[in-house]
């Protein structure tokens, strides 16, 4: 099996994520199988990075397109899954409907995957611009019941970052921040956005006092693994049925993408 990731991050502008993050997800899949990073394109994000972006509807939207067209490239060249590696499964319901392959995303299998652990799902985030998009997100998947406190750690992406060379402070901020969801009645954790995730995963973080912490990056790659075998043997596409489901035909959805063209700017 061959799975697309696709992070919201330009992943070579931060090298230590970049490099735990393929170590981390490597080890998760079967023998045989392979997942290949992909972020961002290079000078996306002209301002602070990138949770200004993530942070205005507009912006966002804008973005979604490198996910279209990144899931179109995954199909036509032969991969079998597509992972969408952002917590707001960013341009989710449309890549859904233009390629066939599956489309596994952070946010809505994390949460799925986290009601199995627990009754009340608590994200634990560290760009509070998010909240907004995830319980609209949460509402949409009809999992918003499943979800109670989204809380942010005391730390922004630089930090993050910074915490691959210098782990201490973020382990103790993160546990801070998960013990005040547990308070609100979370009962399960999980890692809003993917550096946070890996870096977790990287220290061995699992729980918080009885509390289990969900790696979500992982989880999702072997979603996308089993997903990608129910698809291989038996055809399994998700719903082709109204304006949220119905598949346009790729040489419609080709020459609008051409009209605007977003083909030429991001080849």
């Amino acid at each position: 099996m061959r799975i697309w990731h696709q992070s919201f991050t330009v992943l070579d502008d931060v090298p230590h994520y970049r490099d735990a993050l393929a170590r981390h997800l490597r080890a998760q899949l079967a023998p045989g199988s392979s997942i290949d990073l992909h972020g961002m394109r290079p000078g996306t994000y002209p301002s602070d990075y990138p949770g200004t972006h993530i942070g205005h509807a507009y912006l966002a939207g804008l973005h979604r397109e490198q996910f279209v067209h990144a899931a179109l490239r995954a199909q036509d060249e032969g991969y079998d899954a597509f992972l969408i590696a952002t917590v707001p499964d960013t341009g989710y319901e449309e890549v859904r409907t233009v390629v066939d392959i599956p489309v596994v995303a952070y946010g809505h299998t994390s949460v799925l995957m986290a009601a199995a652990l627990g009754t009340c799902v608590g994200i634990v985030n560290f760009i509070a611009a998010l909240e907004p998009q995830l319980r609209r997100n949460l509402r949409n998947y009809r999992l918003d019941q499943l979800v109670g406190p989204i809380v942010q750690v005391e730390a922004g992406f630089g930090d993050v970052m910074a915490a691959y060379a210098e782990p201490q402070p973020l382990l103790e901020a993160f546990t801070r921040a998960a013990r005040r969801a547990i308070a609100a009645g979370a009962d399960v954790i999980v890692p809003g956005e993917g550096p946070l995730n890996v870096f977790l995963a990287d220290q061995g973080v699992s729980r918080v006092d009885d509390v289990p912490v969900l790696d979500s990056l992982g989880t999702c790659a072997r979603v996308a693994e089993l997903r990608a075998a129910q698809h291989r043997r038996t055809g399994l596409k998700p719903s082709r049925v109204g304006f949220y489901g119905a598949q346009p035909d790729r040489r419609l959805l080709d020459a609008a993408r051409a009209f605007y063209g977003t083909p030429d700017a991001l080849a």
